[in-house]
């Protein structure tokens, strides 16, 4: 079945990074477009990133271009999420899943962004 492991989240201090990781299992990873997203607390879960199959385009919201980077590893089924220069707003519960048919939402992991 589709699965989805997020890792790397934990606390940190506005301005630091972090390396977020997310293995994919249950389908064929390198066929698929892969996304972050993230829900903070008391708010609905936003689209963050995307990358396409073979990792040569991708895409940002707004609120997060020029600070984080996505990348993928077709031979590992992971994908992953640098994010610099962190901010307090970034705060949330990150989470990966496939583009265009998403399969189920994993446990997802916290960053904390606090000074």
């Amino acid at each position: 079945q589709v699965q989805f492991v997020e890792s790397g989240g934990g606390l940190v201090q506005p301005g630091e990074s972090l390396r977020l990781s997310c293995a994919g299992s249950g389908f064929t990873f390198s066929a698929f477009v892969m996304e972050w997203y993230r829900q903070a607390p008391g708010k609905e879960r936003e689209w963050v990133a995307a990358i396409i199959s073979y990792g040569d385009q991708t895409m940002y919201a707004d609120n997060v271009k020029g600070r984080f980077t996505i990348s993928r590893d077709n031979a590992k089924n992971q994908v992953y999420l640098q994010m610099n220069n962190l901010k307090p707003e970034d705060t949330a519960v990150y989470y990966c899943n496939r583009g265009y048919v998403p399969g189920p939402w994993g446990q997802g992991t916290l960053v904390t962004v606090s000074s």
